[in-house]
């Protein structure tokens, strides 16, 4: 029986096959307006692997890139159970209540196995995917996360285009994501749990490194306490790590949705964090730094995809590949031939 996700790639699906009847032009008149139905088809004309498709989004996003830059974009990281839904739901309610418009975009590294989604879809923020003034999309990545996030990063352009004033971009706490995600944000917000063992052991040392801010999850009734403990805990562990170039000193706080407690204080670091970050000129340096990675990144995600796609590539690979596998050829010697091939192609 098909699941309700499949059902909802199938309908993405065919929407990316009548993206050519709507032009650059009017898909950008429509996000310029404010429209979600065009933000939507965009942002599934940027998934499409079709070419023509590409040529479109491609001139999409250098329309809407003079009219991008002007919100704030978080990213938000934590392991599975952690309360991330809930947490951005009850974020970004609190935003909205302020008349701001957000945009979640979720980075979904979806199951090797059976390719069903880790994160799910928007029905895990009822109440936020139908605030008239909340716009949620997850993009599964089967696998291909550098790709994605490169078009969540595009998509990111359209929705500021859009008039979105914070772009928040979720990942399930696995690690390479959260290094993508901090590459296209401002601030990084990493939700933790408290109780779960040696809260030092508890997560990547790599990942508390890029991390703006901890934040200590389900601060109440019996968890208070752990929560305080965790959270000092961490706030003496950052002390050890060398400081950001940025001067910002990363904080560590506790939050309960239950009692709705700690969030609006998150949300008063935040707005601390790129007012500062804003007068020191680190912000714009920073994003300049972010769009020239990406374009690197671009190269590298095109000039691997065609590699292989090359007939005098795919007609020896495996053949070198059975050659590995039996150690009659070693794997840097393999690779130097299919290198070859590649320059004389």
């Amino acid at each position: 029986m098909e699941s309700p996700e499949d059902k909802n790639n199938a309908a993405r699906i065919r929407s990316a096959r009548i993206q050519n009847k709507q032009s650059a032009e009017q898909l950008y008149a429509g996000i310029r307006k404010g429209s979600t139905k065009e933000l939507s088809i965009s942002i599934t004309l940027l998934e499409s692997e079709k070419a023509e498709d590409q040529e479109v989004a491609a001139r999409l996003i250098d329309m809407c890139l003079p009219h991008s830059g002007h919100a704030i974009r978080i990213g938000i990281s934590g392991v599975p159970g952690v309360g991330k839904s809930s947490f951005i739901e009850s974020f970004g309610t609190l935003l909205t209540t302020e008349g701001k418009k957000i945009s979640v975009l979720a980075i979904d590294p979806s199951s090797h196995i059976s390719g069903g989604s880790i994160l799910g879809d928007k029905t895990r923020m009822n109440a936020l995917s139908q605030n008239q003034n909340a716009f949620i999309r997850p993009t599964p990545t089967s696998g291909k996360l550098g790709g994605v996030a490169q078009k969540t990063r595009e998509a990111i352009v359209l929705c500021e285009a859009a008039g979105y004033d914070i772009i928040l971009i979720e990942t399930v706490g696995v690690g390479q994501s959260e290094i993508a995600v901090k590459s296209m944000v401002d601030f990084f917000l990493l939700l933790m749990l408290s109780g779960a063992g040696d809260e030092l052991q508890g997560i990547k040392r790599g990942i508390i490194e890029i991390a703006d801010a901890l934040i200590i999850t389900k601060a109440d009734g019996a968890n208070i306490q752990p929560a305080k403990l965790a959270a000092a805990t961490y706030k003496n562990a950052l002390h050890l790590f060398p400081p950001t170039p940025n001067g910002w000193i990363p904080r560590v706080a506790t939050c309960s949705i239950i009692d709705n407690e700690g969030i609006r204080e998150i949300w008063d670091m935040i707005q601390s964090f790129h007012n500062a970050m804003q007068l020191n000129g680190h912000l714009d340096v920073e994003r300049k730094r972010q769009s020239t990675y990406w374009m690197h990144e671009k190269i590298k995600s095109d000039l691997f995809d065609h590699f292989y796609q090359l007939p005098k590539i795919k007609s020896r690979l495996s053949e070198l590949e059975k050659l590995v596998e039996s150690n009659k050829l070693s794997p840097t010697a393999a690779a130097k031939e299919l290198l070859n091939n590649f320059q004389q192609s």
